[in-house]
């Protein structure tokens, strides 16, 4: 209590100095080329009417905004600064800390039955030099464009998804890697988890044609409540989209990463 008084007037001159500016017409100054904390566009300032890119990111990160096709094309400076920035690893951070903070204070037994469920894009790896290039998900999805940069097995590791993966082996889990990436891409993929560090796990399950038309929450849900059937115990559930982390069998804890570029149903 002490600190918070004692640092409570320094940031209290900062708040009143800053609206002292802005009412005035001065914009502060920024000291980094990204900023995390403001949109580029779409704040109380900003260009867009009506629209702040930081509200709307937190509506589709909280699952309030659904079945979105495309980010806003106003928010598309705002998106790609914070994907790009420390933000977003930031956020991740938190999510995988608390995961790791969950999954060491179960008393496993030893029995080889406990699994970690990982998604695979924007949850394991990443397809962020492919977003950058295509709009940060203010274009349509282009299944043409996407299965050849996949195909080109260099995806880089989400590094504090790298890090869980890691701690989790320590305590015996098994991890479970459910991804919506065709079974057609299974040399491709094995061999990208594993170049980026990702070496071992109990399977690796890929969408196949028995779920052609299937939406992602029907092919997940299906596939989790086949691990449990076959004597698994789900202890815990991470990925970006909503459809990886609902549904049925969904494990003890999920959660959810961050990944405002596109929605899978």
């Amino acid at each position: 209590m002490s600190y918070i008084m004692e640092i409570l007037p320094v940031a209290l001159v900062f708040f009143l100095a800053t609206i002292v500016l802005t009412t005035q017409g001065y914009e502060p100054v920024l000291t980094h080329h990204i900023h995390l904390l403001t949109p580029k566009t779409g704040g109380a300032r900003g260009s867009v009417p009506g629209l702040s890119c930081l509200s709307w990111r937190l509506a589709v990160e909280t699952n309030n905004i659904i079945n979105w096709k495309t980010v806003p094309a106003e928010c598309e400076g705002y998106v790609g600064h914070y994907m790009l920035g420390h933000q977003y690893r930031k956020d991740s951070k938190v999510v995988t800390n608390g995961a790791w903070l969950y999954a060491k204070s179960l008393n496993l037994t030893k029995d080889g039955k406990n699994v970690w469920v990982f998604d695979i894009d924007e949850t394991t790896l990443s397809n962020l030099p492919y977003y950058a290039v295509n709009g940060f998900g203010t274009e349509l999805y282009n299944s043409t464009s996407f299965n050849e940069w996949v195909l080109k097995g260099i995806a880089p590791a989400l590094p504090e998804s790298l890090k869980l993966y890691q701690k989790l082996l320590t305590l015996g889990v098994k991890v479970v890697f459910l991804t919506g990436r065709g079974e057609d891409q299974r040399n491709v993929t094995t061999t990208n988890l594993k170049n980026v560090g990702y070496h071992t796990w109990e399977k690796l399950i890929l969408k196949g044609s028995a779920y052609t038309g299937k939406t992602s929450y029907v092919y997940k849900s299906a596939e989790r409540t086949k691990l449990v059937k076959s004597g698994f115990r789900i202890i815990g559930n991470a990925g970006d989209q909503w459809s990886d982390i609902l549904g049925t069998n969904v494990g003890n804890r999920t959660f959810k990463v961050p990944d405002p570029m596109y929605y899978i149903s």
